[in-house]
């Protein structure tokens, strides 16, 4: 095996794991859940770190990892909706960004070319935010020592970093739809 390739062996566990958490979530095994949550999310930054310092990005892998990240956040926003544990409100916010972001970037990849595009600051500060808002709500769920200000303080913080995020991803295509736009006009 390549060790190039690592990152993206780290992406594709990720995906896995996210079918046991949301089982483990369904079964009311807060303990184990956040166990498997802390691995996937500790994943989620050594992939990123293995890339960037030894040079091992690949295409593949940057599709696999925002596809990863996804993929977890999205099964688990929902999971924690339907045991009531989050507002549908805030998982609708969470889930339709990333919604809107797939269904951006394909209209843009059939009008305009290739998707060329890296996680942005605030697309990053997004993702910590929603793991480190998952960890907590699933860890008061395990041990009511959590306290309920720190939940609702990182739920406020999943809301406006969704927002944001979201409306940077909008701006940049856009300029990037429009820009692609003129360069195809013929001269006049």
């Amino acid at each position: 095996m390549n060790l190039a390739t690592i990152p993206n062996v780290i992406c594709v566990l990720r995906m896995v794991l996210a079918v046991p958490i949301v089982w483990l979530l369904a079964e009311g095994q807060y303990g184990a859940t956040l166990v498997l949550f802390g691995v996937a999310a500790v994943s989620d930054a050594l992939d990123g770190y293995l890339a960037k310092t030894f040079n091992w990005a690949t295409e593949l892998g940057k599709v696999l990892d925002p596809v990863a990240d996804k993929l977890l956040l999205v099964s688990v926003f929902s999971t924690l909706t339907w045991l009531g544990l989050i507002p549908l409100w805030l998982a609708a916010v969470a889930v339709g960004r990333d919604v809107i972001i797939g269904v951006g970037a394909w209209v843009y990849k059939e009008m305009f070319g290739p998707v060329e595009g890296r996680p942005t600051m605030p697309s990053k500060l997004n993702t910590l935010v929603q793991l480190l808002f998952v960890i907590c709500v699933v860890g008061g769920a395990a041990y009511p020592a959590v306290p309920e200000w720190l939940i609702i303080a990182l739920g406020a913080m999943v809301f406006v970093t969704t927002v944001v995020s979201g409306v940077d991803y909008i701006r940049i295509y856009m300029r990037k739809a429009i820009a692609v736009s003129h360069a195809r006009r013929p001269a006049v």
